[in-house]
């Protein structure tokens, strides 16, 4: 399938990681002097890792999208397996475990190409996989849970999903109601989650629970849990019906006793909001990351088609204010991705806490997903409000940009509060 040297490249990263090239370049850079291990997003490994993502979107997702949206769920289990034999599941993961052990550019490199996907639902769905589900786990986990969640997540043998929103706890994490109570070596948990991505085909959830009262502090009473999803007790309430990501399986999920040995546990028992928002710090770069592809893909069907519709004798790209709106917004799109870079290699350098700047990424794709695809909808009159188009699925994907993994409003406080603005 992907013959050439994009497959050595990945294919070869589980298989055989002492010839891959990437390898070769890690362990290089790991006898370089400090200035030539400066993180980068444009080596030769970073663009063979594009080439190969892009042919595997192009080969394995875009001819099967139209079928995954009509059908309202896409095959998550045979899809991950083909993207794990590639290397794309564990690019930032622990090799003991399957993964690649490189930093978090190539995940962010991956989730760019991910972007040109005919839609938002795939790509998401993956991005749970690699950069919201499992980073926790990866980093804090024992060995021990990393051999029975994180190994086969990387393998594609597992589907993962976040239990963290709730109904009356989306952006306002701390108040979730879930709990794990300790019964014996076990956890007996009792709750609800909402809004699940790959929830009715997922394998485990990393789940965040209240373990204790934490003395009143709700910041300091919550853990990490992995949560095998065919445990007694968990309950696929229902696949919610979502006006855009449509072939993404989004599910509310209830557990009514649900027991897991505590040492399913990710990291320390009471760290577990810490870890989630370390986690969100991955999840909003990605976010942002994914969406560049699709955001341009907008501007260039929506030039394609304006320049082959003639409205009063001339083509509608003829005209000046067309033109000045296309480049206007091709240039919003390139100052995100300025600002997305600039986030990712400082937070590979570790030099600094990079939230407020992943807030403002996130933030960012929030506002010009709404704007910019409005504003290209708006170029193909009635055909735009047809799902006949590439552009109005974009449009009902992204504007879950402004809502999922904090509301813009929940950013905008981040924001404030660390720049000062606001009391913390």
């Amino acid at each position: 399938m992907f013959a050439g040297s994009s497959r050595l490249v990945l294919g070869a990263a589980r298989r055989a990681r002492s010839s891959s090239i990437l390898f070769q370049n890690k362990r290089a850079a790991s006898s370089s002097s400090a200035t030539d291990t400066l993180p980068t997003l444009d080596s030769d490994e970073h663009v063979m890792l594009r080439s190969t993502v892009k042919r595997f979107v192009e080969e394995e997702i875009n001819p099967n999208m139209d079928s995954w949206e009509a059908a309202g769920i896409f095959p998550a289990h045979e899809v991950f397996k083909k993207a794990a034999n590639l290397g794309i599941l564990g690019l930032n993961k622990p090799e003991e475990y399957g993964g690649s052990g490189l930093d978090f550019t190539y995940n962010l490199v991956a989730a760019e190409e991910m972007g040109g996907s005919h839609g938002g639902s795939v790509p998401m769905a993956m991005g749970v996989q690699t950069d919201m589900a499992t980073p926790a786990l990866a980093r804090f986990g024992s060995q021990e849970v990393k051999e029975n969640f994180l190994a086969p997540s990387i393998a594609g043998d597992f589907v993962a999903c976040l239990g963290v929103s709730e109904v009356g706890a989306g952006s306002d994490v701390a108040n979730i109601k879930t709990t794990a109570r300790k019964d014996g070596d076990d956890y007996i948990i009792d709750g609800g989650k909402m809004w699940t991505t790959n929830g009715t085909q997922a394998d485990w959830m990393c789940l965040l629970a209240n373990t204790s009262d934490g003395g009143g502090n709700p910041y300091k009473n919550k853990s990490l849990i992995c949560v095998p999803m065919d445990a007694d007790g968990v309950e696929i309430a229902r696949q919610i019906d979502k006006m855009g990501m449509r072939a993404s399986d989004t599910a509310q999920v209830f557990l009514d006793g649900v027991r897991v040995p505590q040492k399913y546990i990710i990291g320390k028992e009471g760290d577990g909001f810490k870890y989630q928002m370390l986690q969100f710090q991955e999840e909003r770069l990605y976010c942002a990351a994914v969406s560049l592809k699709s955001l341009e893909l907008c501007i260039e069907k929506t030039a394609e088609y304006c320049a082959s519709r003639n409205v009063f004798g001339k083509p509608v790209l003829d005209n000046q204010v067309v033109q000045y709106r296309l480049a206007e917004l091709q240039t919003e799109v390139e100052a995100l991705r300025a600002m997305t870079y600039r986030a990712c290699l400082l937070h590979v350098q570790g030099k600094e806490d990079v939230t407020l700047l992943a807030s403002m990424c996130k933030l960012k794709v929030g506002r010009l997903s709404r704007e910019l695809t409005d504003a290209c909808l708006q170029y193909w009159g009635g055909m735009g409000f047809t799902n006949e188009v590439i552009i109005s699925r974009i449009h009902r994907d992204l504007r879950l940009n402004s809502i999922g993994g904090g509301a813009d409003e929940v950013m905008l406080s981040v924001i404030s509060r660390m720049l000062g603005f606001a009391s913390k």
